[in-house]
């Protein structure tokens, strides 16, 4: 019987590997005024960006309870084996609200084999667990080969990001107004994580653009000693700033000799909340 693996929008994989590996994505609504969207069905990322630019501000929501059930019971009706990873716990209510709707359903479907699992990750860090998962179903493993694997990615997989414009995460709740309005005024650009709980922690302030990326590839570098970061997957997701991805994939791929990236557009539910112009790379600490 084959494995299907379920996802969400928050995982940021292109559309030519969501479509390759037959990847099922709840779209995250995303929300202009009253108006709402999916994310990368309705709304794309680039609309998102060239309108955040221009001063228009965005919101998100969880997905529909009722869009999860639906899914659910399709797998339970079709006697299928699922796995859905979910955006990080830690940022979104995503992963509590598919438990709720899948343990509402055991009664009447008490051979659902659904098993649902927080990636404690967001954007390509999220989605490289995804695309890991759904490479091993494709090969023929089972739930429990690939459920080991989803544990050791998550305790090993890295996100090391910077924002353009600290507005975006001052109206998150991420920094003070004081602190988005210095940034703005020093050209400072502040790098963060994510914490092994799956939440946002600021690192450091860097100024300048430049700086900034030089300084990721050196985390990098100190984070991964004990891992080949040649024969990884490595991530890179930007906020409508294509050109300083590649110059970060040119080098990591100069100074490490990695042949395979996965690049593309942070989606519009992340980019949000992060902005246009965010960087953000993520990596294994660990080669599995």
């Amino acid at each position: 019987m084959t494995l299907r693996i379920l996802t969400d929008s928050g995982c940021d994989l292109p559309e030519s590997i969501i479509k390759e590996y037959d990847i099922y994505v709840f779209p995250i609504i995303v929300i202009d005024n009253d108006e709402e969207y999916l994310d990368n069905v309705t709304i794309k990322p680039k609309t998102l960006y060239d309108n955040m630019r221009a001063g228009k501000h965005y919101r998100t929501a969880q997905i529909p309870p009722k869009a999860f059930e639906e899914e659910f019971e399709r797998i339970a009706k079709n006697g299928e084996s699922a796995i859905y990873i979910a955006f990080s716990s830690g940022l979104s209510a995503t992963y509590q609200s598919a438990v709720l709707t899948r343990d509402s359903l055991l009664d009447k479907y008490p051979n659902l084999d659904l098993t649902i699992v927080d990636s404690k990750s967001a954007s390509l860090g999220f989605g490289l667990i995804v695309y890991e998962a759904a490479k091993m179903a494709k090969e023929g493993k089972n739930k429990e080969e690939i459920l080991k694997m989803l544990d050791f990615y998550i305790e090993h997989i890295n996100h090391i990001f910077t924002v353009d414009n600290l507005e975006y995460l001052f109206r998150g709740g991420r920094v003070t107004r004081t602190q988005a309005f210095m940034g703005g005024l020093l050209n400072i650009k502040p790098i963060l994580d994510v914490t092994e709980e799956g939440k946002l922690r600021p690192l450091e302030k860097v100024r300048g653009r430049g700086k900034v990326l030089k300084r990721m590839l050196e985390l990098m570098d100190e984070r991964a000693k004990g891992a080949d970061l040649s024969s990884q997957v490595i991530g890179i997701s930007h906020g409508d700033d294509y050109e300083n991805a590649v110059k970060l994939k040119n080098m990591i791929e100069e100074k490490y000799g990695t042949k395979e990236f996965v690049i593309n557009n942070i989606g519009c539910a992340i980019g949000a909340h992060s902005g246009p112009g965010t960087i953000a790379l993520f990596f294994l600490d660990k080669n599995f």
